[in-house]
């Protein structure tokens, strides 16, 4: 790959990391970053501007899963760049150092990437009747899964009139994590959400619909790009603006990678991030008297005590349990689905 294509490919997130693992494909090829998907088609960003892509009949062939596909966020390689000749044809995918995951809605445990080879993840979650600390704990608990840094973006504080108690709500649950607050009518932390935006960077927005994500774009974009509405009044909750997760680049540098409104967030088996988002109570833990306490009905229980202290919500003790549980369950379905995925390999 030539040096004006590297410069080019910089403001989309290539750096000398991706170029090694290119190196491990033989062959003439191109290379791009998926910008949207719909359906089979995707919209790839290339050093010479977009160009639609599909993936070619031997990767349908050999893929057995939704998330051996292509996702927002992927760097893959392809036979072209020119789209006067046709639609690219996507030939493999690089290896993802990170990925945003959850299941798929319904009764499928398929995993769905929502946005892949992420730096940080900014959950953002509006200081109005939408507030709730237990979809916070959920979304921390995927983010520190991703292999990403999650970044606390408290928005609409214009609506706000207890600021102060608002985040050191947050700060209870989200322990380490940097929290900003800001409004999209003030203007009030933007400043501080750029200091986080850099180039060579992707950021994934997260975050129910309403509370603002859109409109953050817009504002670091400095134009309004992206299509915004306003919350109902009854419940300050949001109608879905964002349809499909889009990858855009920023003038000032850094890549952000919008998503929609999620009304179904289940995680998968995500055991490494329930211990970084619960990690208080896990380090509470250690000091039971039983290596398999179950923080029930044993004695000199050290979670019990921090409880029955005040230490730690009862509220946030049982969501700890409730996704603990849905974890170990993703993780066993994971282990059977995988198992017949080999079978379906050695069939073939």
């Amino acid at each position: 790959m030539n040096n004006k294509s590297k410069m080019a490919l910089q403001k989309l997130g290539w750096n000398q990391e991706w170029e090694e693992k290119l190196n491990e494909y033989d062959g003439s090829y191109d290379i791009g970053r998926i910008g949207i998907q719909h359906r089979d088609i995707y919209k790839i960003y290339t050093e010479k501007g977009e160009i639609l892509g599909e993936v070619s009949g031997k990767m349908k062939y050999e893929n057995t899963t939704k998330e051996d596909y292509p996702a927002v966020g992927d760097w893959v390689i392809i036979d072209r760049v020119d789209p006067q000749k046709g639609n690219a044809l996507i030939h493999g995918i690089l290896k993802r150092k990170s990925k945003f995951s959850r299941k798929v809605a319904g009764g499928k445990s398929d995993e769905q990437i929502v946005a892949a080879n992420i730096d940080k993840v900014f959950i953002c979650m509006s200081l109005n009747k939408d507030f709730n600390l237990r979809r916070l704990e959920r979304y921390l608990t995927m983010a520190w899964e991703s292999g990403a840094n999650p970044v606390m973006v408290l928005t609409k504080s214009d609506l706000c009139h207890d600021i102060d108690n608002m985040v050191e709500e947050v700060n209870t649950v989200a322990f380490g994590v940097p929290i900003v607050v800001i409004s999209s009518v003030t203007g009030k932390g933007i400043d501080k959400i750029n200091e986080y935006v850099k180039e060579g960077e992707t950021i994934a927005l997260l975050g129910s619909s309403g509370v603002g994500k859109s409109t953050l774009i817009n504002q670091l974009l400095g134009e309004e790009k992206l299509l915004t509405k306003e919350v109902r009044e009854s419940d300050d909750r949001g109608r879905h603006t964002t349809t499909h997760r889009e990858l855009i680049v920023l003038n000032t540098g850094g890549v952000i990678i919008d998503t929609p409104g999620m009304r179904e967030f289940h995680i998968l088996d995500s055991s490494s991030g329930i211990n970084n988002a619960f990690n208080d109570i896990e380090e509470l833990a250690l000091n039971c008297k039983f290596n398999d306490c179950k923080h029930a009905t044993e004695p000199d229980c050290a979670v019990k005590k921090a409880i029955e202290e005040g230490l730690i919500s009862q509220k946030r003790f049982k969501n700890y349990l409730h996704l603990k549980r849905e974890a170990k369950y993703m993780e066993k379905k994971a282990k059977l689905k995988e198992m017949k995925r080999n079978k379906r390999k050695k069939s073939k």
